[in-house]
């Protein structure tokens, strides 16, 4: 078995932090997209919107892990 270092899970977590990221400004181009067009979908948007959220809460819950390391 092995053992991390709390610097070396907060690494991790890092890296899981910036692949949700990545995710989450790609689900607001899409946003920004959606709201470009001549009949914007009212469902797209506010799946895009609910999208953006989860990303919120999972950064908040990764921050959370880290605060729990330091």
């Amino acid at each position: 078995m092995t053992i991390l270092t709390n610097e070396e899970k907060i690494s991790i977590i890092d890296q899981h932090k910036r692949s949700i990221e990545y995710s989450k400004y790609g689900y607001e181009m899409s946003l920004i997209e959606e709201n470009a067009v001549s009949k914007p979908s009212q469902s797209t948007i506010d799946s895009l919107n609910q999208q953006i959220a989860d990303m919120d809460s999972k950064l908040a819950a990764l921050d959370a892990e880290i605060a729990a390391l330091q």
